[in-house]
């Protein structure tokens, strides 16, 4: 296996290069991220101060058109003594390589592989058995559908599920059986038929009105582009097909926590609104789309949140991070 190396994110993290099975385009890898832990202050040390969570792993799974880039989300977990990792999928951020189409899946179980790499990198078992360190998955947005049916067909392998605003259902809920056949039938026929773009960039723009320069995020727009990345037929028929499964529902044995913006907005045109929604998702949807992931799910709404929560204004940023926080300290109080 590669050795770990310095990763673009700085001193505090290093990346691993994963080998997967080559498709059509030619070689394929993902990129496993670690966060590296601040040294604790002396005073900390001397007085033997029990960190929350030092057995746990953490895995983070970005959305579509994204890669991991979040600082802070990584230091909230290390801060706690956990073990945090970050996932960058095949032919996304760092993972992606000349010739390959950014993005490109046609079936969303394709990821296990990409998922077991990064479990064996991590020292676990990579068939998903129960560990004596307990993982917990995160996910955003599309991020957060794959791991959802992941952990739903691997009974066991999770401890807890967070997800931060996951596409679990289509934007228009009701069109959905309507479309899927359609989308079918031209994954089979033309899979790598592009649909026009609606994105007009707003999403992004929001994002940098609401900045908080006292807690920079740097990104990289050749891996997260202003407008999303080509949207293929045979990718959109896999997002469906996963939408359609957790509509049925899920077996997530493990408790859920969705975290979620408190209203949606239209990005038809720009406006101050979209720096306060949630311009991607229509919420409402999700809420209850996430009732369906298993027996144990905490829906958190956030006021004036964006798609990505902790990329908000510093208010329901904030707010996010307390969410979290109350969240996972109930959930390892029981563990």
């Amino acid at each position: 296996m590669p050795d770990w190396i310095a990763d673009v994110l700085g001193d505090e993290f290093e990346q691993l290069t994963l080998a997967l099975a080559d498709d059509d385009e030619g070689p394929v890898v993902a990129t496993l991220v670690r966060a590296l832990p601040r040294e604790r202050p002396w005073w900390d040390r001397l007085r033997r101060r029990d960190l929350p969570l030092p057995d746990v792993d953490v895995l983070y799974v970005h959305g579509w058109s994204d890669y991991f880039f979040q600082k802070r989300l990584a230091r909230f977990w290390t801060a706690r003594g956990a073990r945090f990792f970050a996932l960058d999928l095949r032919k996304y951020g760092r993972s992606l390589r000349d010739g390959q189409t950014p993005g490109y899946i046609t079936d969303l179980a394709t990821y296990d592989q990409d998922i077991a790499a990064a479990l064996r990198a991590m020292g676990r078992d990579d068939t998903g058995s129960p560990s004596h360190r307990p993982l917990v998955l995160l996910g955003h947005s599309t991020g957060g559908l794959t791991l959802s049916l992941w952990a739903s067909r691997h009974p066991g392998a999770a401890d807890a599920v967070i997800l931060n605003s996951p596409w679990l259902e289509f934007q228009l809920a009701s069109a959905r059986p309507l479309l899927a056949p359609v989308a079918e039938l031209q994954a089979r026929w033309a899979p790598r038929d592009v649909a026009p773009q609606v994105d007009l960039g707003f999403y992004t723009r929001a994002q940098q009105e609401v900045a908080d320069p006292t807690d920079p995020v740097e990104v990289n727009l050749a891996w997260r582009p202003a407008q999303t990345m080509a949207v293929h037929a045979g990718w959109f028929h896999a997002i469906l097909s996963g939408h359609a499964a957790v509509a049925h529902g899920l077996s997530i044995e493990a408790p859920v926590c969705v975290l979620l913006s408190s209203r949606s907005a239209t990005p038809a045109r720009w406006s101050e609104d979209l720096t306060r929604a949630d311009s991607v998702l229509v919420v409402d949807d999700i809420a209850r789309a996430a009732l369906k992931l298993g027996p144990s799910v905490t829906v958190e709404r956030i006021d004036g949140a964006l798609h990505d929560v902790f990329l908000s204004r510093h208010d329901a940023r904030e707010d996010a991070y307390r969410r979290l926080g109350r969240w996972v300290t109930g959930w390892a109080a029981v563990q």
